[in-house]
């Protein structure tokens, strides 16, 4: 891996991929160009500041909005060239964990899990019961069959959340802010979960995040968003990269500490010109 951002990425075995795809907004420049690839069965991670466009990639990939140009493949189908009907059955190969949840608050967590297996017919009455059940125990939510979302924690509304989106066994699981709102407990427990799911399942995981350190434990592959491009890696290429950018986007207390000696620095003078003594 290297920090050139004109480098090509891997495209080898890609479930996920992006060829130089453009994406703007009215006036706002999203995407220029971005080009990246994410292999089968293993956990990747889009990181970047706010507006950098990690949101605007998952609805990409969702066929939920349509890039300006380039190429973007989903398990082997260049969605750009789909019709709306077409794309429904690749959005059947889809799992979403939003970043609120997303539950419907009128039913119950067993409902919740439930809908989508009842709504698409592939499985009815005993079937739908166990699939409901296996996948509440995979999550670490045996017995919450008949809560609703008012009455779980914060974690337990993401585990629910969870539960639904892989209910229907999706070859990808697309993550927005997974941990976003959780406390550190809760937090480390979710990136369990996505860990033992993604192993358990052999689901390709994507997940949006800011989170660094999790990013750093779980992730085979890293997509850094930065103002003027993007960079892609796998973790340990990018804590060994030497592009400065990198560096301070990876170890933020390192830059809040530059920042703060560049702020020390310029107070000097005005300080010497009152009179004070350091």
């Amino acid at each position: 891996m290297t920090t050139d951002l004109t480098s090509t990425p891997r495209t080898d075995s890609a479930h996920l991929a992006f060829r130089n795809v453009c994406m703007a907004f009215g006036d706002r420049q999203v995407f220029d160009g971005l080009s990246f690839s994410f292999p089968p069965g293993r956990i990747s991670v889009i990181l970047g500041g706010s507006g950098s466009g990690k949101s605007t990639a998952l609805r990409l990939i969702g066929g939920l909005i349509q890039p300006l140009s380039g190429t973007i493949i989903v398990d082997g189908n260049d969605i750009t060239r789909l019709s709306e009907r077409q794309m429904y059955r690749v959005r059947a190969k889809l799992g979403m964990l939003f970043q609120g949840g997303a539950l419907l608050d009128w039913m119950s967590v067993y409902d919740n899990l439930a809908f989508p297996l009842r709504e698409r017919r592939q499985l009815r009455g005993d079937a739908i019961a166990a699939r409901v059940r296996e996948t509440l125990v995979a999550v670490g939510l045996d017995g919450a069959d008949d809560l609703l979302p008012s009455q779980l924690s914060g974690g337990m509304i993401k585990r629910a959340a969870l539960a639904r989106a892989i209910i229907m066994r999706p070859l990808i699981l697309l993550c927005d802010e997974p941990f976003s709102g959780l406390d550190p407990i809760s937090a480390r427990r979710i990136e369990a979960l996505l860990s033992e799911i993604n192993q358990r399942f052999t689901i390709t995981v994507v997940v949006v995040s800011h989170d660094i350190p999790s990013t750093m434990r779980m992730a085979s592959q890293v997509l850094v968003l930065l103002p003027d491009g993007a960079v892609e890696g796998t973790p340990a290429e990018l804590q060994a990269a030497t592009d400065p950018r990198i560096a301070s986007f990876l170890n933020p207390d390192l830059d809040a500490a530059a920042l703060h000696e560049a702020g020390r620095v310029e107070a000097l003078p005005s300080r010497a010109q009152t009179g004070t003594t350091w």
